[in-house]
């Protein structure tokens, strides 16, 4: 890693930088993240979080709003004004957690109980934070915040406006069985802040990985219905039998081996898309005497930007015709029930090459792509609407005095790694919006050349 992470800037921007990385601190990311995780941010209950940021911007200098979606539901955005002759850049990051934090909506599908990660109560561990979403989303929004900030804190003078936004609704989920509106997760909040006009030139989202990302898989979800003869155990001898739930396992073995034929036509570029199974419900529990007429599953497909959701559908639809053609009498059927498709930005965007000269000014040597993507995130909202947009992010914690497996991954986050990542939002905001516009089309139709 180099000194200061500030190679290839010009003499100006580089002091620019520099005076803002002055007001970077441990102790203001710990107190940033601590207080983002300590107030409860489910999916479609955003509001008090997105109230939260706000105020803290309008403190530190910013015309910072909350934006309700609804009486629960709210993003967050601020905005540092430049003079005008510059192009506008917007710093991203989603704000709602994957799970809640209660045992009456997590338990028993997160495990038997609720860890202290899982938890929206923030822990420290000397260099570690944890708590749920302390990761993702929450440590990158405390970055965004703290880049913001220190620009603000700094005084660079802008040309174009840099705009902090915190999406509510990010999340791959639909409406909790609480409640909130249907129209909950799926990328609802940014799609909401566009269409409100907070709207930019380009854009950075962070989410986790220590590596510049211009493509990004969407997704598709299926409701698979598989039948059979609803029946009673006392007559199973006795009267035509077809488990519509054992039948339903056939269904899931199947394309769980199909997922990964499908996953190695579609890898290319950065992206690897994978597909899953990830729910089934049939039957009455409180009825075990008895089998039902159906049972259906919720399969997840990603999609790489190479393909449309009506090929993927057509892909699937063409899997189950297989499979009910080799095994007689099944009756399996689908329904495509949620199309998000992938995107990619340019190579030659100014946005990516500049988030690319920041991570390679910060880690002294050639940018590291890494392949073999799946995660699907906001940045297909913001691209798929116009923004040029690039992902950048923080690596999973590798070393703590716990395992960290699939959720303390999301609830661990390292301040170090949030220092490093706030530098590189910093770096690029610096080299974007003190520039002109005409500057920056320039550099980008040279790279076309």
């Amino acid at each position: 890693m180099s000194a200061d992470g500030l190679a290839g800037l010009d003499e100006r921007r580089r002091a620019w930088a520099l005076d803002a990385a002055r007001h970077i601190s441990a102790g203001r990311l710990r107190e940033l993240i601590t207080g983002l995780v300590d107030i409860p941010s489910p999916t479609g209950d955003e509001g008090p979080l997105a109230t939260h940021i706000a105020d803290t911007l309008r403190a530190t200098g910013c015309h910072a709003a909350a934006q309700p979606l609804d009486d629960r539901q709210a993003n967050a955005w601020g905005r540092l004004t430049g003079d005008g002759t510059g192009p506008d850049l917007m710093l991203y990051a989603p704000i709602d957690t994957l799970t809640v934090g209660e045992e009456s909506e997590d338990v028993p599908w997160i495990g038997p109980e609720l860890r202290e990660d899982m938890r929206p109560a923030a822990t420290v561990y000397g260099d570690l934070v944890t708590g749920l979403g302390a990761s993702n989303p929450k440590g990158h929004a405390a970055c965004v915040m703290m880049a913001v900030e220190a620009i603000s804190r700094a005084g660079v003078p802008l040309t174009g406006d840099l705009v902090a936004a915190f999406g509510a609704g990010g999340m791959p989920t639909n409406a909790r069985p609480v409640g909130t509106r249907h129209n909950t997760g799926q990328g609802a909040g940014c799609s909401f802040l566009l269409e409100q006009g907070v709207w930019t030139d380009y854009a950075v989202i962070a989410k986790p990985g220590w590596t510049v990302s211009w493509d990004e898989v969407g997704l598709v979800w299926f409701e698979v219905t598989v039948g059979g003869i609803h029946t009673y155990a006392g007559s199973r001898h006795r009267l035509p039998y077809d488990n519509a739930i054992a039948r339903a396992g056939e269904v899931a073995a199947y394309l769980e081996k199909w997922f990964e034929e499908y996953a190695e036509r579609h890898t290319s570029g950065t992206v690897a898309p994978q597909g899953i199974v990830s729910s089934i419900r049939g039957g009455w529990p409180r009825m075990a005497a008895v089998t039902p007429a159906v049972c259906t599953l919720m399969v997840d497909l990603r999609i790489s930007p190479d393909i449309t959701p009506m090929r993927a559908k057509r892909e699937f639809m063409d899997a189950l015709a297989a499979l009910r053609a080799a095994s007689p009498g099944l009756d399996v059927r689908a329904e495509m029930v949620l199309a998000i498709p992938g995107t990619r930005t340019p190579r030659g965007s100014w946005i990516q090459r500049s988030a690319t000269a920041a991570w390679e000014a910060l880690e002294g040597r050639a940018h590291e792509v890494i392949a073999g993507n799946s995660g699907a995130t906001d940045a297909n909202i913001l691209r798929g609407r116009g923004i040029p947009t690039v992902r950048i992010g923080m690596p999973k914690v590798a070393e703590a005095p716990f395992e960290i497996d699939f959720a303390r991954g999301m609830n661990t986050v390292s301040l170090r790694a949030m220092e490093r990542l706030t530098r590189h939002l910093i770096r690029t905001a610096v080299d974007t919006v003190t520039r002109t516009r005409a500057e920056v089309a320039g550099a980008e139709e040279g790279a076309v050349a």
